[in-house]
């Protein structure tokens, strides 16, 4: 059985998420991160590694994204922090321990030491009147994904980088934008996409792949 280990800086919504997974016969445990800083995501990453020491990890998604939505001359320096820190610190931070956590793995059945997925948005390719602070950000998490892909593809470490064009159905999503069953995306769609992802055999690698629902314009 595989273990999930999930990592989120808000404890609650991690223990939740974890119990849900356990509920479905699955087997998880939530790993609180104090901030998306190389210490942390280290000291994170070191008491995965103590609460399950005969395990290897072999996949990891970095799900992780700051909105901000502001016209240009509304953007304050703190607005600009806060989507750098995220989008690019935090995903340097934790692709680093992902990266050293699959080296220290041999190739599986597949070819590969393992998957590493960063999830996109639309605004990691352009840009638009709203969203300068937000696409800067998008577009570093991109740009590292792609850096990551070629630079250790020799070493059959799969990167990939998704790019999720519209809204995804959960609760905190506006009503509105969910109603039509093929205006958003399914978070389960998704998840076989990744999936998929996580499956490819190191003869055809996917670097990017875009996801959006049928009536999505675009």
């Amino acid at each position: 059985m595989l273990r999930v280990a999930v990592l989120a800086r808000n404890a609650d919504s991690l223990k939740s998420l974890a119990e849900s997974i356990k509920a479905d016969g699955g087997e998880a445990a939530p790993f609180p991160v104090e901030s998306y800083t190389y210490d942390s995501m280290k000291s994170t990453f070191g008491s995965i590694k103590q609460a399950w020491p005969d395990s290897e990890i072999r996949a990891a998604l970095w799900n992780v994204g700051a909105g901000v939505f502001k016209n240009f001359l509304d953007v304050t320096e703190d607005d600009i922090k806060t989507s750098l820190n995220v989008n690019v610190l935090g995903a340097f931070a934790f692709a680093r321990e992902t990266i050293l956590a699959f080296k220290d793995t041999e190739p599986n059945e597949l070819g590969k030491r393992g998957t590493l997925i960063f999830t996109g948005a639309t605004a990691a390719i352009r840009g638009n009147t709203w969203t300068s602070a937000f696409a800067s950000g998008k577009h570093g998490t991109r740009a590292l994904s792609q850096s990551l892909a070629k630079e250790f593809g020799k070493d059959n470490i799969h990167v990939a980088h998704s790019i999720i064009d519209g809204a995804i159905r959960t609760e905190r999503a506006a009503k509105e934008k969910v109603a039509n069953p093929d205006g958003a995306l399914n978070p389960d769609s998704i998840a076989k996409a990744y999936l998929s992802l996580a499956n490819q055999d190191s003869s055809a690698f996917t670097w990017e792949l875009d996801l959006r629902p049928a009536h999505e314009k675009w």
